[in-house]
């Protein structure tokens, strides 16, 4: 199955189901000697966590990384780096309601008919939970980046459907539920989104 594997000269190959046991990742192309520890992946996988407001997944995921490999002593090796993550509140009964339907827009669609076969738990591959090893492997490379370059990276919303978020104050993002820079427009943001809900719609 392609777009597992991510990258040319650090390479992300990620792996595991929404509703499996857990999800893993392999990082090749770390350089060796770089400082790496679990709690410099964990403090980014703290903001991406689910069930942190009610515009999130209400999923329940502690979300601990363990490193398995590639790092000796504090220091990365230069070997691949084997990362995993548990999975502990996949509640795979509450999708038998679409065991034999399909949600409009999601991935799972298209997964079907590419491979003829769905995993309909959540969304198997499809899930918002496959990023999950993302953010833990973008956090290396953010680490590595920050040292070697002098990079500082962050990400922000900007748009969320019709509301447009602008970059006005970077220490606000962390502050909101919804990654905004722009302190103005979260009552519209919140308004919109209990909208969606009470709508049945999704964005």
């Amino acid at each position: 199955m392609a777009g597992n594997t991510i990258g040319k000269i650090f390479t992300v190959t990620t792996s595991g189901e929404s509703h499996g046991p857990g999800m893993s990742a392999i990082i090749d192309g770390c350089p060796p000697g770089m400082n790496l520890s679990e709690d410099d992946i964990q403090q980014d996988l703290e903001r991406r966590r689910p069930g942190t407001s009610r515009f999130t997944s209400q999923r329940k995921e502690p979300d601990q990384v363990k490193i398995m490999s590639g790092v000796f002593e504090g220091k990365t090796t230069g070997t691949p780096i084997n990362l995993v993550i548990k999975n502990v509140d996949q509640k795979s009964k509450d999708y038998s309601a679409i065991k034999d339907k399909f949600r409009p827009g999601h991935a799972d669609y298209s997964y079907y008919h590419k491979y003829g076969i769905r995993d309909y738990r959540g969304g198997g591959r499809s899930s918002a939970r496959e990023t999950v090893m993302r953010v833990a492997a973008g956090a290396i490379a953010k680490k590595y980046l920050k040292e070697r370059l002098g990079m500082n990276i962050f990400g922000y919303l900007s748009q969320l459907g019709p509301i447009i978020s602008e970059l006005k104050d970077k220490n606000f993002i962390y502050t909101n539920p919804f990654f905004s820079g722009d302190p103005d427009t979260i009552d519209e943001l919140e308004k919109f989104m209990d909208q969606l809900r009470r709508e049945g719609d999704s964005i």
